[in-house]
């Protein structure tokens, strides 16, 4: 059976990091490097008592009043955070109980990064194809912005929060095409929260100043750029080719390129070496940064209200890529 996305919705949380603020408590840096570098002028921060399930809960609310859908519909939920609300009960179960969806409906986490829309998506994909489920929510929720120390100026930079909701079913405007899908956990040092899970229980220690003036903690969020900038020139140029071979493309098939909206320098680079039309390519994260597994489903829903994908079958490529490592690709169908 094949398996589409339906309809797409989004949340942000109600504070903007302006560039502005953002310097203020940077003063070495200025507003005019910070837009040039990342290419990002604010970022949405989650509130103090704001947590992972109400993001989700607000972004699945926004679909079902968007689209008219019934909550009694859905038969699966599939929730991707790495900032749950606890360690147990699994963020989906609380999820499905504040939208009002159905007890015989499944509802189960999963722990992914960059890559976790395209991961979602063959998740739900699979639960169709199987006969197990019709209707799947699948929700990206992600508030980064609590693990990050105050003073890091480089991540407090780029990433940002925010929540999105996307129906996959039976029927819908993208039909959802093969996957290519990746993992090399030798990196997993490069992109890390190291305390707070067992292996590492949470536990302040001093933080050190690296080089380049960032703070590193191990109870914050700790990236390596320059290794996260390595594997992504090298594992994404793959990915794009491995993705049209598996649905049988070349480039010029495809309409659109959607990728994990990383940083704009990133992107630009990575566009340069694929060999990617600037008019092919899709940028959308100067108003909302890097909201990790949000990026993909954010881009794909604001591309479509730009009518940059308004034609019959017109096919883009998903690319999502990063924390793991872990990389995925896929190809959407528009019917």
């Amino acid at each position: 059976m094949k398996a589409y996305i339906k309809a797409i919705s989004y949340y942000l949380p109600e504070l903007r990091m302006t560039n502005e603020l953002l310097v203020s408590d940077f003063p070495e840096w200025s507003v005019e490097k910070v837009a040039t570098k990342v290419g990002i002028e604010e970022r949405r921060i989650a509130g103090k008592d704001e947590f992972v399930s109400d993001m989700a809960v607000k972004a699945g609310q926004a679909l079902m009043v968007e689209y008219n859908i019934d909550p009694g519909q859905i038969d699966f939920v599939l929730l991707c955070t790495q900032s749950p609300d606890y360690v147990l009960p699994t963020t989906a179960c609380i999820v499905q109980d504040k939208l009002g969806i159905p007890t015989n409906a499944g509802a189960i986490d999963f722990n992914l990064g960059c890559s976790g829309f395209v991961y979602g998506l063959a998740f739900a994909k699979g639960l169709i194809a199987g006969g197990i489920a019709k209707n799947i929510l699948l929700i990206t929720a992600e508030t980064y912005s609590k693990y990050i120390h105050p003073k890091d100026k480089g991540n407090r930079t780029i990433f940002g929060d925010a929540a999105a909701a996307t129906l996959i079913s039976t029927e819908g405007f993208a039909e959802i095409m093969d996957f290519e899908l990746g993992t090399d956990g030798s990196g997993a040092e490069n992109l890390i929260v190291r305390n707070g899970g067992a292996r590492h229980p949470y536990n302040p220690e001093k933080v050190v100043s690296i080089t380049d003036g960032d703070i590193v903690s191990p109870d914050c969020l700790y990236m390596n750029g320059s290794e996260i900038f390595n594997f992504t020139l090298d594992a994404v140029p793959k990915l794009v080719k491995a993705t049209l071979a598996k649905n049988n493309l070349a480039m010029d098939d495809i309409s659109l390129f959607v990728f994990h909206q990383a940083n704009q320098y990133m992107l630009n680079f990575l566009r340069k070496k694929i060999g990617i039309s600037e008019d092919k390519f899709y940028l959308f994260l100067k108003a909302v940064g890097n909201t990790v597994s949000s990026t993909i489903p954010i881009a794909l829903k604001e591309a479509v209200n730009e009518k940059r994908l308004a034609g019959e079958q017109q096919k883009v490529i998903l690319a999502g890529f990063g924390v793991g490592y872990s990389w995925g690709g896929c190809v959407l169908n528009f019917v």
